[in-house]
């Protein structure tokens, strides 16, 4: 990838560049082929990305104290290019997560990085580039939650859900690996989501795309009744006898 390093610090542009030399030597897939570039403030970030509209560069890595302009003002100027990079903010202030992710970073990570973390970060923007020239636009193409998960915030692409399942106050959200916690009500995923996702029961909705089978099935609940099989997941998720019509028709492709 190519890649250019936004930071007012010498020192902390000396160590990613390191780090990201690590990464190849370590000889994993997603770091083991880029050019690094370095810019000491937004104003020369700008001045090598301007002219081209942001080609020549696949992801940015990019401090958020800078003098001028800082690092959450110069994103808002980088996604407004033709050709926005993907970004990852390496910041020593973990406060700014929330304010990061509303403007589509890709990861989030905080001073000293771990060479982990960064080869992390890297993968995650190596994946989504992948997703834009191999994905026909839609409406749905990079759309992404925003998760609470151990004390960071994480955006999970929301291609990887599989189903919200209501859970008394909280909504939970699984993936094929593993399950995450989100804040909201399952009537406002139902409605912000209406293409992706169908409501098989009062308190689950399932991915549309995941539905791979209609089966009978006994509740300890509710006693005999269908569920459907998803694929990735080995437990099947009982279906209510009034969406059981709209399951049908899914699987019919009508």
């Amino acid at each position: 990838m190519h890649i250019l390093i936004v930071d007012d610090e010498a020192l902390a542009r000396s160590r990613l560049r390191t780090l990201l030399t690590d990464c190849g030597e370590s000889g994993a897939g997603h770091c083991s082929a880029h050019t690094v570039a370095e810019a000491e403030s937004a104003a020369q970030a700008l001045a090598l990305l301007q002219p081209t509209g942001g080609r020549g560069f696949d992801l940015v890595l990019l401090d958020i104290h800078m003098p001028g302009l800082d690092g959450l003002q110069l994103a808002q100027r980088l996604k407004a290019l033709p050709h926005p990079p993907a970004l990852v903010f390496v910041t020593a202030h973990p406060d700014h997560a929330l304010s990061a992710f509303e403007l589509d970073a890709v990861d989030y990570l905080t001073k000293p990085v771990r060479r982990e973390r960064l080869q992390q970060a890297l993968a995650k923007a190596q994946r989504l580039a992948g997703q834009s020239t191999t994905t026909p636009p839609t409406a749905s193409t990079g759309e992404t939650l925003l998760l609470q998960d151990r004390g960071r915030t994480e955006r999970l692409p929301l291609a990887e859900v599989l189903y919200f399942k209501a859970e008394q106050k909280y909504v939970t959200v699984r993936t094929s690996t593993r399950s995450y916690v989100l804040d909201g009500a399952l009537s406002e995923l139902e409605r912000k989501y209406p293409t992706q996702f169908l409501r098989i029961h009062r308190n689950a909705l399932v991915a549309r795309r995941a539905i791979r089978a209609l089966e009978k099935h006994f509740d300890p609940q509710e006693g005999e009744g269908w569920a459907v099989r998803l694929q990735g997941l080995v437990e099947p998720l009982a279906v209510s006898r009034r969406q059981l019509a709209a399951v049908r028709a899914e699987l019919e492709g009508g």
